[in-house]
């Protein structure tokens, strides 16, 4: 796993993270902080979360913000339940959408941006260049004990035909090892977590995902992290710090 990687791009006052890796002929990603949209306080100002109690009318304004700055046509996200449940999507949609209980979604078709939302959880992207295809996780801490990465390698191998030692991998702004104080964690966390304990009770959970990315069969170099806390980083958005707050965006997609 490498650390930083990141390509700050600011386009009409989006703060737009990429990775290097991924920045491939055919693809566009990006993760996007707080800046640059148009919802109040205390959801300041890229919120593309529904349901947080922002005006689901600003909502679609910050959304279609974020297809305009990657150049997606259409964009699909989910309502995400902290769960193992992966959607393949098949058909390009319509319109926008979002679709409920799934907690990652797969690809290959083009000019559809796949969006995760999150404040503290990872969006972990994953790559095909030789398939064509994307894949995109919501990775909170209930997920990773639930298994959404390896469902989502899974799906992409049966659904893509890909080959995991072919994906690329990102782990985006998320909590961070420094913040990620679980007491419970004898009772929330399997022991298969505990050997990723750092001082206290804190856990390295970036560190948690890689395992588990190269437990598929990842190459440990083809595994990329932000290594941003959104804890600690004020242009993100984050529940830990805040409680009341707003949503950041990760999208994928092929062009």
């Amino acid at each position: 796993m490498s650390h930083g990687c990141l390509q700050q791009r600011l386009s009409d006052g989006l703060l737009h993270l990429a990775f290097d890796s991924l920045c491939l002929p055919g693809f566009r990603h990006g993760v996007f902080g707080r800046p640059g949209g148009v919802s109040p306080h205390p959801w300041r100002s890229l919120n593309v979360g529904l349901g947080v109690g922002d005006r689901p009318e600003n909502v679609a304004a910050n959304r279609q913000r974020l297809k305009e700055a990657l150049g997606l046509p259409r964009l699909v996200s989910l309502g995400q339940v902290h769960g193992a449940g992966v959607l393949v999507l098949r058909q390009a949609p319509d319109d926008d959408r979002e679709i409920p209980g799934f907690d990652a979604l797969v690809t290959d078709l083009a000019g559809v941006g796949i969006m995760i939302q999150g404040a503290d959880c990872q969006a972990v992207f994953l790559l095909d260049p030789v398939r064509q295809a994307v894949g995109l996780a919501h990775a909170g801490w209930r997920g990773s004990v639930a298994g959404i990465l390896p469902a989502t390698v899974a799906a992409m191998v049966e659904a893509f035909g890909s080959r995991p030692a072919d994906l690329l991998a990102a782990i985006g702004p998320s909590l961070g090892p420094c913040c990620a104080e679980f007491r419970g964690f004898r009772d929330e966390l399997p022991a298969s977590f505990w050997p990723y304990r750092l001082d206290g009770d804190r856990f390295d959970f970036w560190a948690i995902s890689a395992g588990q990315l190269t437990a598929c069969g990842l190459a440990p170099s083809r595994i990329a992290c932000a290594g941003v806390c959104t804890v600690c980083d004020q242009d993100f958005f984050s529940f830990r710090r805040d409680r009341q707050t707003g949503r950041c965006a990760a999208v994928v997609g092929r062009c």
